[in-house]
């Protein structure tokens, strides 16, 4: 799978303490995006590792504390390690060849294969209507997509993170973690995620109908029991 990356290094003030060693964006061709991978610094084993951008989940460990999950993460161990390493790579060059802002690997462009799953989610007061995955090659997952009932039609909503700015109205402002670049890349993304949303919420409905009209058939079917039962009760032995 083509991509690029490109890290900058964080410069940590003095005085204070952070693990946070750089922060690195990756590009899928020239067409997808995805923001604020951490690399981070093990201090007891002294190693860096990649951390991917990570939500707050509702969920709970075994000992109360808030559980994190990632955004979007590699599938594969294969491609986890090559990516992993490149970005790494990329941060050791820019660390030590002092370039300008920024350094880039493995800068290829070209719109990736994908693939979208998509799970109609209807609550009551939400307008959320379903929760969809984006696959990149079978090597590389966007978790936290939503489709969202807009106003007037159906809209998709990439994963996203709460910055400290507000808006005039006083409102945060959310800035999106991973995200198509290009116009024409958002619209066939988008379009094949409206799509297949439209695909699974019809597959529901028919399988809904389908368990009601079983219903009615076996309530049926135990009538017509139950009367043969009562008629045969009532006829005297011969």
């Amino acid at each position: 799978m083509k991509y690029s990356v490109k890290v900058n290094e964080v410069k940590v003030k003095e005085g204070k303490e952070s693990n946070i060693r750089g922060f690195a964006t990756l590009v899928f061709g020239d067409s997808f995006k995805i923001t604020n991978i951490a690399i981070l610094e093990n201090k007891d084993k002294q190693q860096l590792f990649v951390s991917m951008p990570r939500y707050r989940s509702n969920e709970r460990d075994e000992n109360g504390g808030t559980v994190y999950k990632d955004v979007c993460n590699p599938i594969t161990a294969e491609f986890r390690e090559e990516l992993y390493g490149n970005i790494l790579e990329a941060y050791q060059q820019e660390i030590s060849k002092g370039q300008e802002k920024g350094t880039s690997a493995k800068a290829e462009q070209e719109m990736p294969e994908f693939s979208v799953t998509v799970t109609p989610y209807e609550r009551d007061g939400s307008s959320i209507r379903g929760l969809a995955r984006i696959y990149f090659d079978d090597s590389f997952i966007v978790n936290n997509v939503s489709v969202l009932q807009g106003k007037d039609k159906l809209f998709v909503a990439m994963p996203a993170y709460k910055t400290k700015q507000v808006d005039e109205q006083g409102k945060p402002v959310y800035q999106d973690v991973a995200y198509p670049v290009t116009k024409e890349f958002r619209e066939k993304l988008y379009g094949q995620i409206i799509e297949e949303y439209e695909k699974a919420k019809e597959q529901a409905q028919n399988q809904v109908h389908g368990k009601e009209a079983q219903t009615e058939q076996d309530k049926a079917f135990a009538q017509q029991r139950e009367g043969r039962m009562q008629r045969a009760e009532s006829t005297p032995f011969r």
